[in-house]
């Protein structure tokens, strides 16, 4: 059914049942102590509150999914990103997602001694997601430039430098240079480092002067790699222990941000481009020391990856208990299921040296020859006729539609990954650790 945008929720079926039920679960879990402190009977009540005031959400967005979307972005006139969209969503509907009190309070917890209200987001943005009306607008909302690159982008036009505090950008030669440069902690990704990327790829996208672009790390001052170059290690798990990486803000926002922009482009709406709703680059990507978790994710999006010798890649989902992005709707594309089982579920790692690597990698040279193979292919991605054509295989290779319906399931199971006690027992290992 469908829904004015100014609809009253208490007019949708199925709301007075949700409204009763959310407010029976903000009961009971306000009279609890903190889930830590929780005792048997007590963890049991809490579950049971929670999951009878999900289903009901469940339920309700399974019927109602468009109409509430429709209110939220007023006819779909309005686009929301998914964090302006679940804020927007606890305003007109309290008691469907979280509102940002919530959220406050429980990121001021540890993983464990939270309640797991993301998970109503997750609820939230599956239907959303899956839906053939709602889910492409929110997707193509996604792959609007931020606001933060709009405004960064007159002083970025007339220096090519910006330095933030995960990622350097450089404009030279008509090539962005991205370097990941959290020195101190091997490149571990959190909510700082998807903002950053998502803003150095926006502005590579927009400079018009910008023909391909780079992404390398940066030499690291960690003890155990000081003066070397790391690509990634992946995301940071103390972070994740300690309550800091979030649903939203970092592993959604980084599959529908910055990577799919990767991918698919920055969608423009210059009236003066009629043939073009993308503003797309090729990107090449190069992997020193190795490429941990979501830096092997991120090579998936590359047009042409090389590799140190001495370099390996790894998707450790099973040390860490989450889902390692979309590497599971794209790492058999590359690699085949056999092997894509073995990396994703039993933890394979993979070195550039070995036959295998080749399905991943490009090209694989000595270290010393790293910065020689970049320049070379950074020149032979430079054309139009790569630009037309690697649009082409995009399209072929990852159809919207079925990128749409694995993200709106991925936004579901991570989750409740997120909030399993096998992931909080494993991550609760690194909270006295170095990041």
């Amino acid at each position: 059914m469908s829904a004015a945008p100014d609809a009253d929720p208490a007019a949708l079926d199925g709301w007075p049942a949700l409204a009763e039920a959310a407010g029976r679960e903000t009961a009971v879990l306000a009279a609890l102590p903190s889930p830590t402190e929780r005792t048997p009977g007590q963890r049991a009540e809490a579950e049971a509150a929670k999951d009878t005031a999900r289903a009901a959400r469940a339920r309700f967005l399974d019927d109602h999914a468009d109409a509430v979307y429709d209110r939220l972005t007023e006819g779909r006139s309005r686009s929301l990103r998914i964090e302006d969209l679940v804020e927007a969503a606890a305003a007109a509907f309290p008691g469907l997602v979280p509102d940002a009190d919530l959220l406050a309070r429980e990121r001021a917890r540890t993983q464990a001694d939270k309640d797991g209200h993301e998970i109503d987001q997750g609820i939230f943005l599956r239907a959303v997601l899956r839906s053939p009306v709602a889910g492409p607008h929110l997707m193509d909302a996604m792959l609007r430039p931020t606001a933060r690159a709009l405004r960064l982008l007159p002083e970025f036009l007339r220096t090519g430098v910006l330095e933030m505090e995960a990622v350097r950008l450089e404009r030279r030669d008509g090539v962005a240079r991205l370097t990941m440069c959290r020195e101190d902690r091997l490149n571990a990704e959190d909510n700082q480092q998807v903002d950053d990327m998502e803003t150095a790829v926006d502005l590579a996208l927009l400079d018009p002067s910008v023909r391909v672009g780079l992404l390398r790390g940066g030499e690291m001052s960690h003890p155990r790699y000081r003066g070397r170059r790391v690509f990634s290690a992946g995301i940071n798990l103390k972070n994740l222990s300690s309550g800091d990486i979030s649903l939203v803000d970092f592993l959604l926002r980084r599959e529908l941000g910055y990577i799919h922009k990767l991918i698919r482009g920055l969608r423009t709406d210059d009236g003066g481009a009629w043939h073009v709703r993308h503003v797309e680059k090729p990107w090449v990507a190069v992997v020193d020391g190795f490429a941990i978790g979501g830096g092997t994710q991120l090579l998936l999006a590359f047009d042409h990856v090389i590799a140190a010798s001495d370099a390996y890649l790894s998707l450790p989902a099973a040390k860490e208990g989450i889902i390692p992005g979309a590497s599971n709707f794209r790492f058999s594309r590359y690699v085949g299921p056999r092997l894509s089982r073995q990396v994703i579920l039993e933890g394979r790692r993979i070195w550039a040296t070995e036959p295998q690597a080749r399905l991943l990698v490009d090209e694989v040279v000595e270290p010393a020859e790293l910065d020689a193979a970049v320049e070379r292919s950074l020149d032979r991605l430079d054309g139009e006729a790569v630009l037309a054509n690697r649009r082409m295989l995009n399209l072929a290779e990852e159809p919207e539609d079925a990128f749409r319906a694995y993200m709106a399931e991925f936004a579901f199971q991570q989750a409740l990954r997120l909030y399993g006690e096998d992931v909080i027992h494993k991550v609760g290992r690194f909270a006295a650790g170095p990041a």
